[in-house]
């Protein structure tokens, strides 16, 4: 470059990419694990303030045995600054669980290929720290059973009506029963009838944004419980629909909400 040459011109601005285009990416790209960096710059989320990571790791830290139920891909517990001797994963879906176990066994994590449902596969009291980020189910006499006494549950959870309005603008208005579903009182609740003592819960609501078609195939691909059954043949049109939405108003708005629930087993009363 002639670096006595005056200031280049701007470059013209890239063409905006077209549907076509933007549904062929999204369907491409692979959506195993639970990484969403490939939405960057192209959706956007409003974290939780209770900084859910950080707090887990705190806990980490302090734990002789620890289990991640549901770990996806291994992500956040790979992310840990300090895990205790013995860590234990779970994870149901293939891809995940090969995914989970090429990332965190150099870490000296166990990964356990087990099904979302009961029975885990531990002995009673085996774990005194056990954690889940987004778990589909919370099988809280489970997480009871595998408690030791004096022992903590710590996680955060998708709430009710989580990002409902692109559930509803591709099935339809979903009954109350529907938009109830996941309610953290409801956890709580469920908490103490396995015998554990809630000494957290909070909620929160926050702004989710949509930027582009392709973010929405992406999301609606890896969070397969949103629209279930979804493909890009099956709700093209609709998908055509809010490509043009998107063109003409701006991203796509949206409301994910959160609860956070911490539970500690009691110890057994002497006397």
């Amino acid at each position: 470059m002639d670096s006595s040459a005056g200031p280049s011109e701007p470059l013209p601005p890239r063409p905006a990419r077209t549907f076509d285009e933007l549904i062929a990416e999204a369907e491409a790209v692979p959506v195993d694990g639970w990484d969403f960096s490939w939405l960057d710059g192209r959706a956007t989320e409003e974290r939780p303030p209770w900084g859910y990571a950080r707090s887990m790791g705190e806990r980490m830290a302090r734990a002789t045995a620890a289990l991640d139920l549901q770990t996806g891909g291994g992500e956040m517990l790979a992310a840990v600054p300090e895990r205790p001797p013995l860590t234990v994963a779970t994870e149901s879906w293939p891809p995940n669980v090969a995914r989970a176990t090429a990332l965190l066994h150099p870490l000296g994590v166990a990964v356990v290929a087990a099904p979302d449902e009961p029975a885990l596969p531990f002995g009673d009291a085996a774990f005194d720290l056990v954690v889940s980020r987004h778990p589909v189910t919370a099988w809280w006499e489970e997480i009871a059973r595998v408690l030791r006494p004096g022992g903590t549950y710590f996680s955060q959870e998708v709430g009710p009506a989580s990002v409902f309005e692109l559930v509803e603008f591709f099935l339809g208005p979903q009954p109350a029963r529907t938009r109830r579903a996941r309610d953290p009182e409801e956890a709580a609740r469920a908490a103490a009838r396995a015998g554990l003592r809630v000494v957290d819960l909070r909620t929160a609501a926050l702004r989710t944004e949509f930027h582009d078609i392709g973010a929405v195939v992406y999301f609606l691909r890896k969070v397969i419980w949103m629209v279930p059954g979804f493909t890009v043949e099956r709700y093209r049109d609709r998908l055509a629909e809010l490509h043009r939405l998107i063109e003409t108003d701006g991203p796509f708005v949206a409301t994910t909400t959160r609860f956070l629930i911490e539970a500690v087993k009691p110890e057994p009363l002497h006397s």
